[in-house]
């Protein structure tokens, strides 16, 4: 019987003893993480970063927008502030004209308001392109009609149909002109012509 209880509570040379289950498993565990886990973890997070990045982003583009418009607006409402005292007089002007006994007085009147009409758009750094006498620009100047004339040098504006309009470097309307041309060269076919005959 000792003999037996002996053997049984030994553990043979040459063998390890028994490891503990539970400390085994934990050490397991720690060592083996969950890359895929860790994945999706990360991607969940950059979405969010990104979802509040892009509604950001969108605020921002909706709030620029809506103070360029407010900020044309206001633009609008001051020119036509400042262009109300002009139409006012011109009201006043056409209703003098059918009174008037002399056109003279009604073409001063006029001219008055033509005046006060271009110092309001200079006090907005609007201003009337030269043209008549001036060389022809493509960039500010419309040629709708080219005169053969020998008064002028080709390229010279000699006549504006149409005034056009800067406001400080940028063009606002072009003017539309009537440009010279050098006259064509008379033909002398038939003189040399009938010279030849005469000739012959």
């Amino acid at each position: 019987m000792a003999d037996e209880n002996d053997t049984n509570g030994t553990v043979p040379e040459g063998e390890d003893p028994p490891k503990s289950g539970p400390s085994s498993s934990a050490s397991e565990g720690a060592a083996a993480a969950d890359p895929l886990a860790d994945a999706k973890a990360e991607a969940q997070k950059n979405k969010e970063m990104w979802m509040r990045t892009a509604a950001d982003f969108d605020n921002f583009r909706k709030r620029t927008r809506r103070e360029v418009d407010e900020a044309r607006r206001g633009g609008r409402e001051e020119m036509v502030k400042e262009l109300l005292p002009v139409f006012d007089n011109l009201e006043r002007a056409i209703q003098s004209a059918q009174r008037a006994q002399e056109v003279k007085a009604v073409a001063d009147g006029l001219n008055l308001i033509l005046r006060q009409f271009i110092d309001t758009l200079g006090r907005s750094n609007i201003t009337k392109i030269p043209s008549v006498g001036q060389q022809f620009d493509p960039s500010l100047h419309e040629a709708i009609q080219q005169v053969e004339t020998d008064e002028h040098t080709p390229g010279t504006i000699v006549a504006e149909v149409q005034p056009g309009y800067m406001q400080g470097d940028r063009l606002v309307r072009a003017a539309m002109v009537v440009v010279a041309k050098p006259k064509a060269a008379k033909s002398d076919e038939g003189d040399g012509g009938a010279g030849s005959e005469g000739g012959a």
